[in-house]
C-alpha cells in the first residue's frame, strides 16, 4: 500500500471519530501549554526580580515535574477510552484484509497528527499566554511589571522531548493492544465487560476497613508532627479504599438494591439499576478516578488560598513582634547594652515603639509519656518518637511578672504553664526525676518566633528564678551539653514597611558591629521571602486545580459517551417493546443521577474528614487560623459543584443525544 493511502486513512478515521478526538486532542493541547507555560516561569529571567525569586523559581519547577508526570498518567488513561471506541473499528479493518503491521502504521501517523496539532497549538497558546501568567504571578508576589516577551527554548526543548515520549508509550502500548488480540476479540472489545459482575463482599469489606482505618487516623491524630507521617498513609488507604468500594462496593450495593423488590419493580429503577449493575466495573474506575481528582482539586487549591489569603496571620505568629532579637549573650551587662543598642537607634530615628517584651528563656526537646517528659528517645520507635516530641521553654518567674505586669508568686517547683499548640491537660510534669505541679494554666503569653517556627509543640513553663537556674544546670548535665539561656527581646511599632525594613538593617549591623552573639530578625525582612513562598505555592495550586479539573471533566465526558453507546442498543429494544420517550428520559436521569453525583458527594466526604488533619499540617506552615480554612473549603466545594453541576447538565445531552440516536 502506499504511503499517501495510509495518510488520506489516518485522518479520515480522526475524522470521523471527531466526537472522542476533539475532547482528547484539546486535552493534549492544553496539557502541553501548562507544562510550557510553568517551565517557562521557572526559567523567566524576570522571576530574578521578583521577591524570593529562589524559592518561587524551585516551585515553578517542581509544579512542571508534577504537571509532567500528571500527564503521562492521565493521557495514558483518557486514550485507553479512544481505543476501546476503536477496537470494533480496528477489527474490521483486520478482516478486510489489513495486516496488524498496517494498522501500526496508521496508528503511528494518528498519533503523529495529535503530536503535532497537540504542541504546534499548546505552543501557540502557551506562548501567547506566558506574559499573562507571569503578570499574575507578578500580581500574586506584589511585584513589579517586567517589560519584554520571554521565549524560552530550553521550556520548548523539554516540553517536546517530555511529551514525544509520553505519546510514544501511548502507541506503544496502543499497538501491543491491537497486535495480541484476534479479530474477532477486537470486534467485541467494545463490549467487554457486558457480563454481570459477581459482588465481591469481602473486596467491598477490605475497602470499608481500609476507608474507616484512614478516617479514624484523620480524626483522632492530634499532633501536628504526627499527622505528617499518618496523612501519606491516610491518603493512600484513601486511593485504595476508594477504588475498592466504586469497583466491588457499588456492585455489592447495586444487588442489595435489586433484592428490594419495593424499589427495584419501577420502570425506571429497573432499568437504571440493571444497566449500572452490567457496567459498573468498567465505569467504576472512572468514577473512582473522578472522586479522587475531585478530592485533590479540593485540598489543593482550598489549602494554598488559605495560606495566601492568611498570610497576615502567618506572618504575626512566626514573627510576634515586627523586630525580633535573640541573644546568646551570658553577660548581663552586655545584654543590656544590646537593649540600649536597639534603643537608641529607636530613639535617633525617631520610631515610636508601641510595645516592648524580654525574658531569658532556656529550652530543649524532651519526649512526652502522659505527665512523663523523657530526653532520651532511643528506646522507642521513630513514629512514636516523632508524635511525642515537645519542646519545653522554661522562663523565670521575675522576667515573667516584668513584660507581662502580673504579680504572681510560685512555690518550690510549681508552674505556670502555656500550651502554644497542644494543650497540657494533666496536673503535674515528671521531669529529671522530679514533680512540678501546674500552678495555673495561661491563656495567652508571649510567644517568640523561633519556638512557634518548631514542627514540634512547645510549652512555656514560668518557674521560679532559683528553679530556673537549678534546671539550666540540670538540664546541663543531663543532657551532656551546656543549655545556653536566651534572652528574647521583642519590640512592635506602628510605621511603613521602608521605615521598618531600615529600622531593621540599623539594628542589625549595629548590633553584629559591636560583635552581637545573637540573631535578630524581621516580619518586614522575611515578608519577601514568605510571600515567595505562599504566593508561588498558591500560584500553582490554582494551575493544578485548573489541569485537575480538565481531567475530571475529560473523564466525565467520556464516561458519558462509553455509556451512551453501551446503552444505545438497550433503549431500542426498549422503544420497540412499548417504552415512550418521557420514560426513556426519566430512566437516564434517574440513572445519572444516582451514579454521577457519587464522586462529589464522597470527595465532599473525604474533603471533611481529612479537614482536622489538614489543619495540623497547615499549623506547621504557622497557618493557625482554622475558620479561614473552613471558609476557603467550603467556598471552593461549592465553586466545585457548581462547576460540576455545568458539567453534569452538558454531559447528559450527550448521553441522552446518543441513546435515543
Amino acid at each position: 500500500m502506499r504511503t499517501g493511502f495510509y495518510i488520506r486513512l489516518a485522518l479520515n478515521n480522526i475524522r470521523k471519530n471527531s466526537g472522542t478526538y476533539l475532547p482528547y486532542i484539546l486535552t493534549c493541547m492544553m496539557t502541553v501549554m501548562m507544562y510550557y507555560m510553568v517551565k517557562s516561569l521557572s526559567l523567566n529571567p524576570g522571576i530574578s526580580q521578583l521577591t524570593g525569586a529562589h524559592t518561587i523559581a524551585y516551585t515553578m519547577d517542581l509544579g512542571a515535574r508534577i504537571i509532567g508526570l500528571f500527564a503521562l498518567i492521565f493521557l495514558f488513561y483518557t486514550n485507553s477510552f479512544l481505543m476501546k471506541r476503536r477496537k470494533k473499528e480496528f477489527g474490521l479493518f483486520n478482516i478486510l484484509g489489513m495486516e496488524k503491521k498496517h494498522l501500526a502504521i496508521v496508528l503511528f501517523l494518528e498519533s503523529l497528527v495529535i503530536v503535532m496539532i497537540s504542541l504546534c497549538m499548546g505552543f501557540v497558546f502557551g506562548m501567547a499566554l506566558d506574559k499573562l501568567m507571569f503578570l499574575v504571578l507578578t500580581k500574586v508576589i506584589g511585584g513589579g511589571v517586567t517589560l519584554g516577551f520571554f521565549i524560552s527554548a530550553e521550556a520548548i526543548r523539554t516540553t517536546v522531548a517530555h511529551f514525544c515520549v509520553i505519546f510514544l508509550i501511548i502507541y506503544m502500548k496502543s499497538v501491543l493492544t491491537i497486535g495480541l488480540s484476534k479479530p474477532i476479540e477486537l470486534i467485541r472489545g467494545g463490549s467487554v465487560g457486558e457480563r454481570e459482575p459477581k459482588a465481591k463482599w469481602v473486596l467491598a469489606l477490605l475497602g470499608a476497613i481500609m476507608l474507616g482505618v484512614a478516617y479514624y487516623l484523620a480524626l483522632t491524630i492530634k499532633n501536628p508532627v504526627a499527622s505528617i507521617n499518618a496523612f501519606f498513609i491516610a491518603v493512600l488507604l484513601v486511593i485504595i479504599a476508594t477504588y475498592l468500594l466504586f469497583t466491588a462496593g457499588s456492585i455489592a450495593v447495586l444487588k442489595l438494591m435489586r433484592k428490594n423488590k419495593r424499589f427495584y419493580y419501577k420502570a425506571k429503577h429497573f432499568i437504571s439499576v440493571s444497566g449500572m449493575i452490567y457496567r459498573m466495573k468498567q465505569n467504576a474506575v472512572g468514577l473512582a478516578n473522578i472522586c479522587i481528582l475531585s478530592t485533590m482539586v479540593l485540598v489543593t487549591v482550598s489549602s494554598t488560598t488559605s495560606m495566601m489569603v492568611g498570610l497576615d496571620d502567618i506572618q504575626h505568629t512566626r514573627y510576634p513582634n515586627n523586630i525580633c532579637i535573640y541573644s546568646r549573650e551570658t553577660d548581663d551587662e552586655r545584654n543590656e547594652e544590646i537593649v540600649k543598642i536597639v534603643d537608641n537607634i529607636c530613639y535617633e530615628m525617631e520610631v515610636p515603639v508601641s510595645y516592648k517584651t524580654r525574658y531569658s528563656y532556656m529550652d530543649f526537646s524532651v519526649v512526652q509519656f502522659g505527665d512523663t517528659f523523657e530526653t532520651d528517645d532511643s528506646n522507642i520507635d521513630t513514629f512514636a518518637a516523632m508524635s511525642a516530641i515537645r519542646v519545653l521553654i522554661f522562663v523565670p518567674l521575675s522576667d515573667y511578672n516584668t513584660f507581662a505586669g502580673e504579680d504572681y508568686e510560685l512555690g518550690e517547683h510549681d508552674m505556670l504553664i502555656y500550651s502554644s499548640r497542644e494543650k497540657y491537660t494533666e496536673p503535674v510534669m515528671h521531669l529529671f526525676d522530679e514533680e512540678w505541679h501546674i500552678a495555673e494554666r495561661l491563656e495567652e503569653y508571649a510567644t517568640n518566633g523561633v519556638a512557634e517556627s518548631n514542627i514540634a509543640s512547645s510549652y512555656y513553663c514560668i518557674v521560679r528564678d532559683e528553679d530556673y537556674d537549678a534546671l539550666t544546670e540540670t538540664a546541663t548535665r543531663e543532657l551532656g551539653v551546656y543549655c545556653h539561656p536566651f534572652v528574647y527581646y521583642g519590640l512592635d511599632m506602628k510605621v511603613d514597611r521602608a521605615t521598618e525594613q531600615e529600622l531593621y538593617d540599623r539594628i542589625r549591623g549595629e548590633l553584629y558591629a559591636y560583635g552581637f552573639n545573637g540573631y535578630a530578625e524581621s516580619r518586614q525582612a522575611e515578608w519577601n521571602t514568605s510571600i515567595g513562598v505562599y504566593g508561588g505555592l498558591f500560584f500553582l495550586g490554582i494551575f493544578l486545580g485548573v489541569l485537575f479539573i480538565m481531567a475530571a471533566v475529560l473523564i466525565i465526558y467520556y464516561k458519558q459517551i462509553s455509556e451512551g453507546y453501551d446503552d444505545r442498543e438497550r433503549f431500542i429494544i426498549m422503544r420497540k417493546v412499548g417504552m415512550t420517550q418521557p420514560e426513556i428520559k426519566s430512566t437516564i436521569r434517574s440513572q445519572v443521577l444516582t451514579v454521577f453525583f457519587l464522586p462529589l458527594i464522597a470527595a465532599g466526604i473525604h474533603v471533611a474528614v481529612a479537614f482536622p488533619m489538614i489543619s495540623l499540617i497547615l499549623a506547621l506552615l504557622n497557618m493557625t487560623n482554622v475558620n479561614l480554612y473552613l471558609i476557603c473549603t467550603v467556598v471552593c466545594f461549592l465553586v466545585f459543584a457548581g462547576m460540576y453541576v455545568i458539567v453534569y447538565s452538558l454531559t447528559a445531552r450527550t448521553y441522552y443525544r446518543i441513546v435515543s440516536g
